[in-house]
């Protein structure tokens, strides 16, 4: 039953090809991995750090033979850790007991050491380093990447259209025209600015022990600068420490990331219906595949299946990001266990994102306008330049001009011969008339083709 075809989550199933290297980071045995480097890490830190005498500074080759313990982890490792969890009924303590076996095992390893294998440590501390560490390198490694891909998409679409007119709706109605490519770049924009947001989230780490307080430390080690050992431990890692928690890091941090990861997966989630409408107005034609199929019964039909799925999968992203983000900054007193098994979940949320993002690509890829559409539409709608005209009429002072172009367009179509016929009439200079004659719904763009 371990085939794909039996997956009970569709990420692991019918969308497993499209998860890239996110297994890498969130699966169990690369919890299990990163568990490990943070205890190794720990370890080959207590034998550098000089105010502790009984762990002996290892050697450089030693080290590196420490390194290899987690980077050569895989199934056969993950498996033994596993079977040690029959045991212990304790994830950690398995990692714990199958590094002290490793080492047993490593020449050179002085014994007096062994026992400093997780010393003064909860599981928190082992723990919250680890999702901190698979959280950083999933998001540079992977989400970065994805939200990268989707805007370069983009920006071909913007600079290839950003001159194209196109009628504009507000309220569903037709109203000032603008471009295709400055509609897209809206997008660009948003998308950017929310992607700054995820990058700027100071990923944090603790490392204090029971309480938060280094208790045990203090007791075995009175002399010792725990705070500043600390410190300089996580900001090894190359995490931001935070020295002020229970037994828990806080997860304040991953609220942060989870809301700005939700921001962008919103402004895709505009996107997607967008360009949903646009395909059902016309305006943006879908390119056909040979051998896919639209509808099982009607064989006309292209459907926008991709701008669906990215919306679906952002439904489901957001969905857990939001629960995540709420649930995770609570935690009872000094700590209790229900954040434990909703972490678990981290991975699956970055999974729906990485399928929306993916999604929308492929959506994209396979649109091109209808020009003609475009042109047919602006060119039905001579009613939007009642905007300009009216405006004119403002500045050099005709009474009424609102009300004039209300009494002409409002609710009803005009042509282009109906638009200069009123303008004609109207008691403004020759030079002004002249460029609202030549005026039409396709060249009334202001700055859009700039932006």
């Amino acid at each position: 039953m371990s085939h794909a075809l039996f997956a009970l989550s569709p990420l692991d199933g019918r969308y497993q090809t499209q998860m890239g290297h996110l297994p890498v980071f969130f699966s169990e045995a690369a919890l299990m991995e990163y568990r490990l480097k943070v205890e190794i890490e720990y370890l080959i830190f207590l034998s550098d750090w000089k105010d502790i005498k009984e762990v002996k500074p290892f050697s450089k080759s030693l080290k590196e033979r420490l390194h290899k313990i987690y980077v050569d982890f895989g199934l056969k490792e993950a498996t033994e850790v596993k079977e040690i969890e029959r045991t212990t009924n304790h994830d950690v303590k398995a990692i714990e007991y199958y590094l002290k076996g490793e080492l047993d095992k490593l020449s050179g390893f002085p014994e007096s050491a062994l026992e400093f294998v997780h010393f003064c440590c909860t599981s928190e501390d082992i723990n919250n380093l680890s999702y901190a560490l698979m959280v950083r390198d999933a998001v540079k490694k992977e989400y970065v990447p994805a939200v990268k891909e989707l805007l370069s998409q983009l920006n071909k679409m913007v600079k290839k259209w950003k001159k194209l007119p196109m009628l504009s709706l507000t309220h569903g109605q037709t109203a000032t025209p603008t471009t295709v490519g400055k509609e897209l770049e809206v997008f660009v924009r948003r998308i950017e600015r929310q992607l700054e947001q995820v990058k700027k989230v100071q990923i944090m780490g603790k490392f204090s022990g029971a309480t938060g307080n280094w208790n045990a430390h203090l007791v075995a080690y009175p002399n010792v600068n725990w705070k500043m050992f600390t410190k300089r431990f996580v900001k090894h890692l190359k995490l931001e420490p935070n020295l002020y928690t229970t037994q828990i890091e806080s997860h304040d941090w991953n609220a942060e990331l989870f809301d700005a990861m939700r921001r962008l997966n919103s402004v895709l989630m505009d996107l997607n219906r967008d360009m949903w409408m646009y395909i059902s107005r016309g305006i943006f034609k879908q390119l056909t595949v040979a051998g896919e199929i639209g509808s099982s019964t009607m064989p006309h039909k292209v459907n926008p299946i991709n701008f669906e799925n990215s919306e679906g999968n952002i439904d489901m992203a957001n969905a857990l990001l939001i629960r995540m983000s709420e649930k995770l900054q609570v935690s009872r007193m000094q700590r209790d266990l229900s954040d434990s098994t909703v972490q678990r979940s981290i991975g699956t949320a970055f999974g729906y994102c990485l399928l929306a993002f993916r999604s929308c690509i492929k959506g994209l890829q396979k649109v091109d306008v209808n020009k003609q559409k475009l042109a047919a539409e602006l060119d039905s709608n001579w009613e939007v330049l009642a905007e300009p005209v009216q405006t004119v009429m403002r500045k050099y002072g005709i009474p009424k001009p609102y009300e004039k172009l209300k009494k002409l367009t409002r609710g009803k179509r005009i042509t282009g011969d109906d638009l200069r016929e009123f303008i004609q009439k109207l008691e403004l200079p020759e030079k002004e008339k002249d460029r609202l004659m030549i005026l039409t719904p396709g060249s009334y763009l202001g700055l859009a083709g700039d932006l």
